[in-house]
């Protein structure tokens, strides 16, 4: 069963929109949360079929936007709300992320004779690897981590760091998106957010506290988070395995739109990979 496009509203802040994949066979069953990346969103090229993939395998799969992706409700594939993500920041997807949670673990959740919320993974690509790996370093309900092609560190990338002082003087930076042709705003308050939850925030600290297994999963030719990334996650986290995917490149070779129905042979592995990992 597939379910799209749902809204969880909250109270003073930007709904999340939502999709659950599924056998609804009233049987709890794992419960796999995915987050996507930086200029990412839940409907990206091949996210669909990924997920449907978990959901044949009697796995209960939920993507989503996060609050200020710059999508909306009613949009929410691309960047129709610029001025939402101009005002995202680190703190507010780790927010998003625990309200999700928080969602599908209640005891009033629609869903809850499908879920094991004792057995619950989360996968992150890219910046949404960076998020997931700090939630599951500080919340006990995170049984698994996956995270495919993940950044090691956040005060390095392009959102963070630049020119600060122009950046503070303008209030706003801008950093192209290749594919949409737009220039994606980032107001300064992403990076005081960064500074003032700087040790929250601190990748490899978070990665030592790890107590749950890790699964890391990383291209050899990523041209946009280094392969030696993975190396740095692979050295910090105690009980991890690495996942080396030779001439793979960022986003396991597919691309946005996909128009087949089936996925790239290296997004296949991954997706079969982190399957087994979960069972």
């Amino acid at each position: 069963m597939k379910i799209k496009n749902q809204i969880l509203t909250r109270i003073n802040q930007k709904p999340i929109v939502y999709d659950t994949f599924y056998n609804d066979n009233k049987k709890q069953k794992p419960l796999v949360i995915f987050c996507h990346g930086y200029k990412g969103f839940k409907d990206w090229g091949t996210w669909d079929l990924v997920a449907n993939n978990f959901a044949k395998q009697n796995l209960f799969f939920v993507k989503f936007n996060f609050s200020h992706n710059g999508g909306t409700a009613n949009q929410p594939i691309d960047f129709p709300d610029l001025d939402a993500f101009a005002e995202n920041n680190y703190t507010k997807e780790l927010q998003d992320l625990d309200d999700i949670l928080n969602h599908f673990t209640s005891d009033q959740s629609i869903y809850k004779n499908n879920i094991d919320t004792n057995n619950i993974t989360l996968i992150g690509h890219s910046r949404g690897g960076g998020i997931s790996i700090i939630k599951a370093s500080e919340d006990h309900r995170i049984t698994k981590l996956i995270t495919w092609a993940s950044v090691c560190a956040f005060g390095k990338r392009t959102s963070t760091t630049g020119d600060l002082e122009q950046w503070k003087q303008d209030g706003v930076k801008y950093v192209l998106n290749s594919r949409t042709k737009q220039n994606m705003p980032h107001n300064f308050q992403f990076y005081l957010d960064y500074i003032n939850n700087k040790d929250r925030l601190d990748i490899e600290n978070c990665c030592k506290r790890l107590t749950i297994p890790h699964l890391i999963i990383h291209g050899t030719k990523d041209p946009s988070v280094s392969f030696e990334e993975a190396k740095l996650l692979k050295l910090w986290s105690p009980k991890n395995t690495l996942i080396a995917l030779p001439e793979t490149n960022h986003v396991f070779n597919a691309k946005h739109p996909w128009t087949e129905n089936y996925l790239p042979e290296a997004l296949e592995v991954v997706t079969k990979k982190s399957i087994a990992f979960i069972n």
